[in-house]
């Protein structure tokens, strides 16, 4: 049955390509082009439907962005039902949302994204604003600089970096989520081509999905995105940039080898590309063997776009971080940034440099390694004991997570298996969550200690195997 035959443009104002993706997104809905389908060759279509291929291609694009196609790298295009996924994203969301400070003390929170628990010591928040209101008085309100309190930004080079950066370059953001948004506003314009780990941060695909440009996906190994597959692309594709998260990615763990750093930032110079580097983690290293050495460490050709979050190591709901823009895109990024929200907040940031200038951070970074490694070596522990038939997974030898993936004779979809937990008051995040296609990580999820203490590890791992068991007895009718 060929369902193009009926299909004729509409001499209206809606661009063509728009037509025909509406249409291709209603026979998908419709089950007359099945999950899976392969859609029809770019100039094939374009012949039948007497258009040029830029509108087919345009068609295309526009069914991936919206979830309605996904492709392989020299295979083509192929359709996929959106509705599965979206429902479940929103459900998943509104799960978490549902979930009130009063039942939290209940509930074991694997995903980490309630605020059960904050680990910084308040009486030093408290103690810091008070000496900056005393120092600054009013001022403490008002912001010098449209990038970012002056002093904050020379303490950060001072401290993180001896003072090897540009000032000029440093951007105060609101955490990494709106440094992300912000690169991607300044150096991304619709249907660009940029390539990003499989899986990744769901935060980042949507801004990029927001942004209508084509995601490439690379698998990610033990030690960073496949080179093979990475380079392959970069030839047959004009790729504006890598995002990449190069320390504890989410929401695997991995962290990349220096060896694959340096990889990379030579493909950058030779297929003339950026790189976003999204370093949230990094201070959360729990064994010697890792090294720190960001991308923007190596970075001689000024290829890297850097943001770094202190919502995790300062003060969770305290959005506050920075970014470091190449000298190609300052000012545009700068812009960015300012049509964004103009400033962040100056009291805070304030804060945030008495914070860091006084060293009370180092203490803090001290306390904090030394509460999740208990809980990483923990979790680390049942994993390996209780779950060894059951699952497998790569150390992440440090962050905040533990990414899973079930064996054969476990393997069930984890958004039953979070389904079935909920009930249960045990919150994990599956693996559907950090990819473009719902058809990839059914089998896998990922469990955070961030907000949880030894006694709720202990339940949630229990419960877990219980329910992985129940659901895969019942799946052989046991």
């Amino acid at each position: 049955m060929d369902i193009y035959k009926d299909f004729k443009f509409e001499n209206n104002e809606t661009p063509k390509y728009v037509q025909l993706a509406n249409y291709i997104k209603n026979m998908i809905d419709k089950r007359k082009i099945k999950e899976g389908d392969k859609l029809p060759t770019i100039r094939d279509l374009s012949k039948r439907l007497g258009v040029n291929n830029v509108t087919i291609v345009s068609a295309y694009n526009k069914l991936k962005l919206e979830g309605y196609a996904y492709q392989k790298v020299g295979s083509g295009s192929y359709a996929k039902r959106k509705e599965v996924a979206s429902n479940f994203r929103k459900e998943y969301s509104n799960a978490l949302k549902k979930l009130s400070m009063e039942i939290l003390s209940e509930v074991v929170d694997f995903t980490g994204e309630t605020t059960a628990e904050v680990l910084f010591p308040i009486d030093d928040l408290k103690n810091i604003i008070n000496e900056v209101l005393e120092r600054d008085g009013a001022n403490a309100l008002l912001s010098d600089n449209r990038n970012g309190y002056t002093n904050l930004i020379y303490t950060i080079n001072k401290v993180f970096w001896d003072n090897n950066l540009n000032n000029e370059d440093i951007i105060i953001v609101s955490g990494a989520q709106q440094g992300i948004d912000i690169a991607s506003k300044g150096i991304l314009n619709i249907n660009d081509n940029i390539i990003v780990e499989k899986p990744t941060y769901v935060g980042a695909l949507s801004v990029f999905k927001w942004r209508k440009v084509n995601l490439f996906e690379v698998p990610i190994e033990e030690d960073g995105i496949n080179l093979d597959k990475f380079e392959k692309i970069l030839q047959k594709n004009e790729i504006k940039c890598f995002y990449t998260m190069s320390y504890f990615q989410n929401p695997t763990g991995i962290s990349y080898s220096i060896e694959k750093k340096k990889r990379i930032l030579d493909l950058a110079e030779i297929y003339d590309f950026y790189i976003i580097e999204d370093d949230y983690l990094s201070e959360l290293i729990y064994e010697n063997s890792l090294e720190y050495v960001p991308f923007k460490w190596l970075d001689k050709r000024d290829r890297v776009i850097y943001i770094k979050s202190f919502s995790k190591i300062f003060l969770p709901g305290i959005r506050l971080g920075y970014l470091v823009a190449p000298e190609i895109f300052r000012e545009t990024l700068q812009n960015s940034k300012h049509n964004t929200d103009i400033t962040t907040s100056s009291l805070m940031q304030r804060a945030l440099e008495s914070y860091i200038s006084g060293q009370k951070w180092k203490k803090n970074i001290k306390d904090l390694n030394d509460e999740y490694i208990q809980r990483y070596t923990q979790m680390k522990s049942i994993l390996d004991n209780e779950f060894g038939d059951i699952l497998t997974y790569i150390d992440p030898r440090g962050g905040l997570n533990f990414y899973l993936t079930l064996k054969d004779d476990y393997r069930v979809n984890t958004k039953e298996l979070f389904m079935s937990l909920k009930k249960r008051n045990v919150y994990i995040t599956p693996g559907v969550m950090f990819f473009t296609s719902q058809n990839d990580g059914q089998d896998s999820f990922r469990l955070s200690f961030y907000q949880t203490d030894k006694e709720r590890i202990e339940k949630g791992m229990r419960i877990l195997k219980e329910e992985i068991i129940s659901i895969v007895n019942n799946q052989r009718g046991y």
